[in-house]
C-alpha cells in the first residue's frame, strides 16, 4: 500500500504487529532495545522479527545505553537507525554509525523563539525530531500554524493523536516529514486487533 506520508511505528514486539505494518506500507518500525527498559527486546528477538519483513527501515529505542554498546546492537540487529530518549553531548552523537532521531516532547508553554532555538540547536546531529506523544490539550490553532512553519524547516514526526480529527487533512496541511503510529500486544500469539491502526493507514492511503 502506497501511502502519502512515511509512517513510523512505534514499539514493535510481536511478529503480528510486524508483518502487518510493513504490508501496510509502513516506512519505519522501531525496537525498545534498551536493556534499562523491563520490556526491552533482545537482539535475538530482533532478528526473528525483521527476518519475517522487507522494504521497512529498522530502528532501535534507546535511553541511556553508552554509544559504544548502541553501535554494537546497531550491528547485530541490521538497524538503519536508532530514536535515542535522552539528549547526549556532541561528541557521543557524532560517535554514532547511523543515523539518529530524537524523541521530542511538546511543550504547549514554551515560546516560540525558544522551540526554534532547542530544534537549530540539535539539527546538525539528527535526522529528525519525533513528537510521538500530543499534549492532553491538542495545538489551538496559532500554535498549529507555528507547528506547520516548523514542518517546513525541520524534519518532524507528529503522533497520529496530534490531528484533531480528520489525520489525512492534518498531513495535508502541515506536511511533517512523518505520521508516528504506536505498536501494541497481541491478544494471545497471531491474534491482533487492528482496527485503530488499519483506519489510519487507510486514510493515508494515496489514491
Amino acid at each position: 500500500m502506497a501511502l502519502i506520508v512515511p509512517v513510523m511505528v512505534r514499539g514493535i514486539n510481536n511478529l503480528s504487529d510486524a508483518r502487518y505494518c510493513a504490508g501496510m506500507g509502513a516506512d519505519c518500525l522501531t525496537f525498545r532495545l534498551d536493556p534499562s527498559w523491563p520490556d526491552h527486546l533482545t537482539p535475538e528477538a530482533v532478528q526473528e522479527l525483521s527476518g519475517w519483513v522487507s522494504g521497512v527501515q529498522l530502528i532501535g529505542e534507546f535511553d541511556t545505553l553508552p554509544v559504544a554498546d548502541i553501535n554494537a546492537l546497531a550491528r547485530t540487529c541490521g538497524l538503519h537507525a536508532v530514536l535515542l530518549h535522552r539528549r547526549r553531548p556532541a561528541q557521543e552523537l557524532e560517535a554514532l554509525e547511523v543515523p539518529a532521531y530524537k524523541l521530542t516532547n511538546w511543550v504547549p508553554d514554551m515560546l516560540p523563539e525558544d522551540v526554534e532555538l532547542r530544534f537549530r540547536e540539535q539539527l546538525p546531529y539528527y535526522a529528525g525530531f519525533v513528537l510521538a506523544t500530543p499534549p492532553v490539550q491538542l495545538p489551538n490553532t496559532t500554535e498549529l500554524t507555528r507547528l506547520t512553519e516548523q514542518a517546513r524547516i525541520y524534519s518532524l514526526w507528529l503522533g497520529a493523536g496530534y490531528a484533531p480529527t480528520d489525520i489525512r487533512r492534518f498531513v495535508e496541511t502541515v506536511r511533517p516529514a512523518g505520521i508516528v503510529l504506536e505498536g501494541g500486544h497481541e491478544i494471545k500469539p497471531g491474534l491482533r486487533d487492528f482496527e485503530e491502526m488499519e483506519a489510519v493507514f487507510e486514510a493515508l492511503e494515496d489514491e
